[in-house]
């Protein structure tokens, strides 16, 4: 017993300096590579925004946009088949101004899903060099589509993304959205985006992609990923294969979104995409779920325990605890959410585990998942 505490306690250590290493890392990474928006003008912007059923959303997200120190931009969105008041809102906003174009979408094909088949029909109206992909509940400051340009020239990449600003105002949110910052946070070592030439260190966040056109039109837009829930990352990863440069980069206060409104929202929000981003495999999900509990769960409560029975092993117990605490503070801090969300690391993982054999469930099952009115699988 003795024998094997000392080995699990060994390898827990070693993963949590790995993941504070991990973490201080990808953050200073992207910091360094972000630059400061400073254009104002140059290369056409297409900002494109899918919505469906964003009534309470879309007028506040083009609003935001059209107040820009970008001059040449145009602003197109897609009615993508909502059964609220979206495209009443959207023809309002398109007789207000003349840089928005709005679209009603066509029926959804069998084969694809929703998000990247509105995306490409936006592209396809598109009239500019640059492509910002956008969702309809951001909100965006004056600077970023200067932001999108800017980046783009300074680091020469055809395909950039980030993390932008998240609202977090439950306790559901704050123990669920979070999540989404454990691969490039914890996991993908970003620095080898710039050296090495596969899709694996890509990474890209939906709310806010930028694209050169010419490079979305050659290869094909969302067709060969058009029936993916990451359809994101996807993209990011085939970009990268293909032999184009990406770039992840911190976007923090250029927009801010909140995600997903609630507990429910979230685990049903994030939970969808986890089995579809890890190649719908199952021992890769089942292990990395045994992982989760091994290595992530376990350790807090065992801390108690350990302590309360003055065991010989519960400094380390302690220190492990102390760095991944640590470790969450340094990645809250970086994402500019407020820290005193960090105490909460225990439950997220509890919830991660939770969403990952919920992810796979659903999706063995053949049910699917449900979302904005449409069953995904």
């Amino acid at each position: 017993m003795e024998l094997a505490l000392n080995i699990y306690f060994i390898a827990m250590i070693a993963v949590s300096v790995y993941f504070f290493l991990m973490a201080s890392l990808n953050i200073i990474e992207m910091r360094l590579n972000t630059s400061k928006p400073g254009f104002t003008t140059g290369d056409m912007v297409s900002v494109l925004i899918p919505a469906r059923n964003e009534e309470n959303n879309i007028k506040n997200c083009v609003n935001s946009l059209l107040n820009q120190t970008y001059q040449n931009y145009e602003i197109l969105v897609i009615d993508d088949n909502s059964s609220d008041n979206t495209w009443q809102i959207l023809e309002s906003l398109a007789a207000e101004n003349s840089r928005v174009r709005v679209f009603k979408g066509k029926p959804l094909p069998v084969d694809w899903y929703g998000k990247p088949y509105a995306l490409q029909q936006l592209h396809e109206q598109a009239l500019g060099d640059i492509l910002l992909f956008t969702d309809a509940d951001t909100i965006h400051s004056p600077t970023s589509v200067s932001w999108a340009v800017t980046n783009m020239k300074n680091t020469k990449a055809d395909f950039i993304s980030g993390y932008i600003g998240q609202v977090l105002l439950t306790f559901g949110e704050i123990t669920t959205v979070p999540i989404m910052f454990l691969m490039t946070g914890f996991v993908i070592p970003m620095f080898l985006n710039r050296f090495i030439k596969l899709g694996y260190f890509s990474a890209a966040v939906g709310q806010y992609i930028v694209m050169k056109t010419k490079v979305f039109k050659d290869i094909g837009g969302y067709t060969d990923i058009r029936s993916k829930t990451t359809e994101d990352v996807y993209l990011s990863r085939y970009v990268k294969d293909l032999g184009y440069k990406t770039e992840f980069l911190d976007m923090t206060n250029q927009v801010r979104c909140r995600m997903y409104n609630g507990y429910a929202a979230g685990i049903h929000g994030i939970g969808k995409n986890i089995f579809d981003f890890l190649g719908k495999k199952t021992p890769l999900l089942m292990m990395i779920a045994f992982a989760i509990l091994i290595f992530f769960v376990i350790p807090f409560p065992l801390m108690f325990f350990l302590v309360a029975a003055k065991n010989q092993f519960m400094y380390h117990c302690i220190a492990v605890n102390l760095l991944f605490t640590v470790t969450w503070l340094v990645m809250f801090l970086g994402r500019r959410i407020n820290w005193l969300f960090t105490f909460f690391w225990p439950v997220m993982y509890v919830n991660l585990i939770g969403m990952v054999l919920w992810s796979w469930f659903r999706t063995v099952s053949g049910k699917g998942f449900e979302w904005k009115g449409r069953v995904v699988k």
